[in-house]
């Protein structure tokens, strides 16, 4: 599944707005995978990629309504006067973002995209 724009000859990938709505042209997207025996699972790369998450990001593991939801931890952050500006910092080190990251970010942001999880992935 090709995000809008995307060439036909990149390589295969899924458009995170089709994972974060979970749907391609009204067809309902899904995906498997196996817990083993030690009951870990292994997110497919399609919904890491999507959602930013990396090794060593922190997940929040919910059941609600039978269905089981994982979520990024929040970021703690604490808030901090820089001139004129309050801004959210980090308590925790935290990795540089990419210049192609910013410039991912910054255009889904100008075409009103829907973000691919868009908060906390990187950890």
């Amino acid at each position: 599944v090709l995000c809008p724009g995307e060439a036909a000859a990149s390589r295969f990938s899924l458009c995170p707005k089709t994972l974060i709505d979970g749907t391609n042209d009204g067809n309902i997207i899904t995906m498997e995978t196996t817990i083993d025996k030690a009951g870990r699972l292994v997110l497919p790369k399609a919904v890491r990629e999507a959602s930013r998450l990396r090794p060593g990001t922190r997940v929040r593991f919910r059941v609600r309504d039978g269905r089981i939801e994982i979520e990024p931890v929040p970021l703690d952050v604490s808030l901090e006067r820089h001139g004129s500006a309050v801004v959210a910092v980090p308590r925790e080190g935290r990795p540089v973002l990419t210049a192609a990251e910013v410039e991912e970010t910054t255009a889904g942001l100008r075409s009103g995209a829907p973000s691919a999880g868009g908060t906390q992935g990187a950890g």
